[in-house]
């Protein structure tokens, strides 16, 4: 899973003739009919199977629908949801300056501009304003570790690469 980068997930069944109902990770339906085919995963078992997609749709709500190869029915469809469907990492658009896969960025080290350790990047979620990274600081023995949220965006965020994201002070919690 470590190369794989998910584009939707699977919510559920449409109609009766095989369709599923995709919520979607990435910039709208048109960043999925880029591939031909992918990869459909269920992580908390493992099981995957490679799928090609017939059809490919923006359902009119921020998702999409799409009729697979091989599933014909709504019972078919219904057995997929929570799967999430991926592609390789090396599959994906290069990226404009400035620009970032999510997958990118979690599990990287958080630091402050001025060098010091604030955690790890556990998450980036976007509530419609623009990406959100969440941090988990190391927990200090007999402690639950505990979580600061920073909006993605310059003045906040600096700097990142391949190995840390810097955090302004401002936005550093404590």
């Amino acid at each position: 899973m470590k190369n794989r980068i998910v584009l939707a997930a699977v919510s559920g069944a449409h109609g009766v003739n095989g369709e599923i109902r995709l919520k979607l990770f990435g910039e709208g339906v048109a960043s999925l009919k880029r591939f031909r085919a992918f990869t459909l995963l269920r992580e908390a078992s493992g099981e995957s199977r490679e799928i090609t997609p017939k059809t490919l749709r923006d359902d009119g709500k921020g998702g999409a629908i799409a009729k697979l190869v091989g599933v014909e029915n709504r019972n078919a469809a219904e057995a997929l949801r929570g799967m999430v469907l991926t592609v390789s990492r090396e599959e994906l658009p290069p990226l404009e300056e400035g620009e970032y896969y999510h997958a990118d960025l979690l599990g990287l080290s958080a630091v402050s501009d001025a060098g010091e350790a604030l955690g790890t990047v556990i998450a980036i979620d976007n509530y419609g304003a623009g990406d959100v990274i969440e941090i988990e600081r190391p927990a200090a023995e007999g402690e639950k570790p505990k979580r600061f949220m920073v909006p993605m965006r310059p003045e906040a965020v600096p700097e990142w690469d391949a190995r840390r994201i810097v955090i302004a002070a401002d936005f550093a919690a404590d």
